[in-house]
């Protein structure tokens, strides 16, 4: 069938990642020579059903040789509160100032890396790089400790949908009991 004939408008091939963004938006924390940072990113992914998260970070970003250096940060995911402080963080640079403190956000320790912990998100993993594939602006990092706020009243996330348009959670449906092989799952 001729693509004439469909209802299709041509879409650029450079942004066809946009199609695929699902899952949330993530601030990722570095330590590096004593200075903390924090950089916003969508294109990610969950490794099958392990603690191996892939990310694209590229030379361009300053928190690319922190990852390089230090080999760790913490994946962090912030709730829907956070939408524009995140997309603030996105524009900014550490190279320029502290985000932590341009953004009003608090570091805490972590349990197994030196990169600190965002207190205000939902949920936070604490990670080491496993493999930095050389061809792609990729790396693969594992899980070391994970954490979860569940004192926070906006529980809900945010998911990039590309060029700057955004999916807020919405209705939750709760089918966990149909779920009987995944029990174990939060």
């Amino acid at each position: 069938m001729s693509t004439s004939r469909l209802p299709l408008k041509k879409y650029p091939l450079n942004r066809a990642f946009c199609f695929f963004e699902s899952g949330p938006v993530l601030l990722v924390s570095t330590l590096r020579n004593g200075r903390a940072n924090i950089m916003t990113i969508s294109c990610h992914m969950s490794m099958g059903f392990t603690p191996l998260i892939g990310c694209m970070i590229g030379p361009w970003n300053h928190s690319y040789n922190a990852l390089i250096e230090t080999g760790e940060c913490v994946l962090s995911v912030p709730g829907v509160d956070l939408l524009e402080t995140a997309v603030a963080i996105g524009n900014t640079s550490g190279a320029d100032i502290d985000k932590f403190a341009e953004f009003g956000l608090t570091p805490r320790k972590g349990a197994k890396v030196g990169a600190p912990l965002i207190a205000e998100c939902l949920a936070l993993v604490e990670c080491v790089v496993r493999e930095r594939p050389e061809h792609h602006e990729m790396f693969v990092l594992e899980g070391v400790a994970a954490w979860r706020n569940t004192e926070r009243k906006e529980q809900r996330t945010f998911h990039a949908r590309g060029d700057g348009h955004f999916i807020i959670d919405g209705e939750t449906v709760n089918l966990r009991d149909k779920m009987v092989k995944w029990q174990d799952c939060i």
